[in-house]
């Protein structure tokens, strides 16, 4: 009887530890309109539900048009810890640097690390491991005339050195982009390389983003 009964517990502890490894990991996309636009057919973030294993990875996109950096702090509660995500992808950055001259409501220097640090320190405390990224584009010429290079550059690094600091993994798109448009951009074209409008991304531009970011997830599993 006494060994009846550890076979069984033997069984339903296998049993109970087949499902919890069974259970996918859920990945949470935080961001602007790049992000919003993501989850579309064709968005990098469907690219990526169609390559990753659905019983592997949950894929949700949380992304607003127009979003800063203090807006997914605003949001971050109802929008992403809610949702109880295992990792985070945090894409922002464009509308900070690109709102300053459309809008006059960009987001300073410090303001800008100090909305994202606290952004991070919330995550951590959810437990919630982090991928950071950095913004891409405003404009593909690779000769940087494009009206907002400088700061782009700058928000861009200021986000590497917060994943330096923090001992997060990063998705360097501003990199990744910048090296691409210089081999495939010959014309010196301020869009249609990657992006519709220097900003948004095309289907090039999505299956671009889409394997810039599969190794950091895979890695993150």
């Amino acid at each position: 009887m006494n060994r009846l009964f550890l076979l069984l517990s033997v069984f339903v502890a296998a049993a109970l530890l087949a499902m919890t490894t069974a259970k996918p990991i859920r990945v949470v996309f935080f961001g602007d309109s790049i992000t919003q636009a993501g989850i579309k057919p064709g968005g990098y973030i469907d690219r990526l539900k169609q390559r990753l294993p659905a019983d592997q990875y949950e894929l949700i996109g949380a992304g607003i048009g127009g979003n800063k950096v203090y807006d997914l702090y605003l949001r971050l509660e109802d929008d992403v810890l809610a949702q109880k995500p295992d990792v985070v992808v945090v894409y922002i950055g464009v509308n900070d640097v690109w709102h300053k001259s459309t809008h006059g409501t960009g987001t300073d220097p410090d303001k800008f690390v100090k909305f994202y640090e606290a952004l991070i320190k919330k995550l951590r405390a959810a437990n919630t491991r982090i991928i950071l990224c950095t913004p891409a584009v405003i404009g593909e010429k690779t000769d940087f005339t494009n009206p907002q290079d400088g700061d782009l550059n700058a928000y861009s690094q200021l986000i590497r050195d917060l994943a330096a600091r923090q001992n997060l993994p990063l998705c360097d798109l501003r990199k990744a982009f910048l090296e691409h448009n210089l081999k495939n951009n010959l014309a010196n074209k301020d869009q249609g390389i990657l992006t519709t409008d220097r900003v948004h991304l095309n289907d090039t531009g999505n299956q671009f983003v889409a394997d810039q970011m599969q190794p950091l997830l895979t890695a993150a599993k």
